[in-house]
């Protein structure tokens, strides 16, 4: 029987091929690391779309602010949360626009037909004891409140007004809950003398004050198809004409 003798020069060239082949994996691996890093930051590069983020901080800033939000939520949280995060502050930010809508009162400004936003023109000529009110957004549970307080407000001014008109062409829905506070607020008006006056409102929206039974409270006279059909009722029942902001008769 032969007996296996190694042969030791064979046993040295197994020993350095091992450690030829462990040294190259350990470089493999260590360049593994980097080349892939610098694949997912390019590829992340091509993704930011950094003009429409200069133009964001330049022309909305909210979005700007819900961009980054969302960027933060990806790259701390991951991918769907930082999704659901955006979603979250997107319907968030729907909500307070409605919850607290543009509202403001008008005036004619000289020469320019139509009626004017008093906040950026404050030169607008007004009618005294008649004020034109408009209120941006649908009336519903979450801003009603909003409306009744800035009625209220304008109500309790220096001037008390005769009739509060509300430009309604915006107001594309009314809920019931906004319904109650209507009739509730035009008692208390009714109370004090004055009138809530509603000028340009579409007929499905009106339909629905009819429905909802407003026309016990809400004089149906007291409904114009447009702002300047109210303004031209309010002259002629009281005489009023336009003053300018200094207070002074132009006509």
């Amino acid at each position: 029987m032969l007996e296996y003798v190694p042969d030791p020069a064979a046993a040295l060239a197994e020993l350095g091929l091992g450690q030829v082949q462990e040294a190259e994996g350990d470089e493999h691996h260590n360049l593994l690391q980097p080349t892939l890093a610098a694949v997912v930051i390019t590829a992340s590069l091509s993704l930011a779309d950094i003009p429409g983020t200069v133009r964001l901080w330049r022309q909305r800033r909210t979005e700007l602010t819900l961009s980054m939000a969302a960027f933060a939520g990806v790259a701390l949280l991951g991918v769907l949360p930082g999704i659901a995060i955006a979603v979250a502050l997107s319907i968030g930010n729907v909500f307070r626009r409605a919850w607290w809508p543009h509202q403001t009162v008008l005036g004619q400004a000289p020469g320019v037909p139509g009626y004017r936003d008093l906040d950026s023109h404050p030169d607008v000529e007004q009618l005294p004891g008649c004020v034109l009110f408009r209120f941006d957004a649908p009336l519903f549970f979450a801003n009603a409140r909003t409306f009744r307080d800035q009625v209220r407000r304008l109500a309790r001014s220096q001037s008390t007004p005769r009739w509060i008109v509300v430009a309604a062409e915006p107001i594309t829905d009314v809920d019931t809950t906004a319904a109650d506070m209507l009739e509730d607020l035009d008692e208390a008006l009714n109370a004090q003398g004055i009138s809530l006056v509603f000028a340009d409102m579409k007929d499905p929206v009106r339909e629905k004050l009819e429905r909802y039974g407003l026309a016990r409270t809400i004089d149906p006279a007291h409904f114009f198809p447009t702002v300047g059909a109210a303004v031209a009722a309010f002259q002629d029942q009281f005489g009023a004409d336009w003053v300018s902001a200094a207070g002074k008769q132009v006509r």
